[in-house]
């Protein structure tokens, strides 16, 4: 399956972000981008030290963010970001107007037990309360889908090709 959709795969920490973007990258056929990489040092000192990220913090993550994703519009291609706001998701589409979202959803036990079992990633399991606390997950008029983190990488991708399948072809 080959797709020009730019998807970004979107959750809170520890929904598998990082390991389902490239999955569903190499089904799409289409290149992936680490989110986490377009974050500038001082955001991840701040994410490192258990201090939340402010909007404002992240408004030149977002930009990054978008800038690929527009450079990516009618080729495809897969970048995560948590996206936890509408106002987040409203900036990218800003500079992409035909990103699709994949919201990556599960219970929070599951993914607090995921985030305690990784290694060398900056997030601590600390901020999972506040990451919970700011998702506002997809209105009906954005352009997404949910899939549901329970099992493994690759059922987790399948549900979302699946689900990606279902949605209309990018507006340019």
């Amino acid at each position: 399956m080959n797709t020009p959709h730019v998807v970004v795969v979107m959750g809170v920490a520890g929904t598998g972000k990082t390991t389902i973007g490239p999955l569903l990258a190499a089904r799409l056929g289409v290149p992936y981008a680490e989110g986490d990489d377009f974050h500038p040092q001082a955001n991840i000192a701040k994410m490192s030290a258990g201090t939340p990220l402010t909007d404002e913090d992240r408004l030149p993550w977002l930009d990054a963010i978008g800038a690929w994703a527009h450079g990516r519009a009618g080729l495809g291609g897969v970048v995560s970001c948590s996206a936890l706001k509408r106002s987040y998701r409203d900036r990218l589409r800003a500079a992409a107007p035909g990103v699709v979202f994949v919201h990556l959803t599960g219970d929070r036990a599951l993914i607090e037990d995921r985030m305690s079992h990784r290694q060398g990633h900056f997030m601590p399991t600390a901020l999972l309360d506040s990451q919970f606390a700011t998702l506002q997950p997809l209105a009906a008029d954005e352009a997404g889908v949910g899939v549901d983190v329970a099992g493994g990488p690759a059922e987790i991708t399948e549900r979302a090709v699946h689900a990606l399948q279902g949605l209309p072809e990018p507006v340019q």
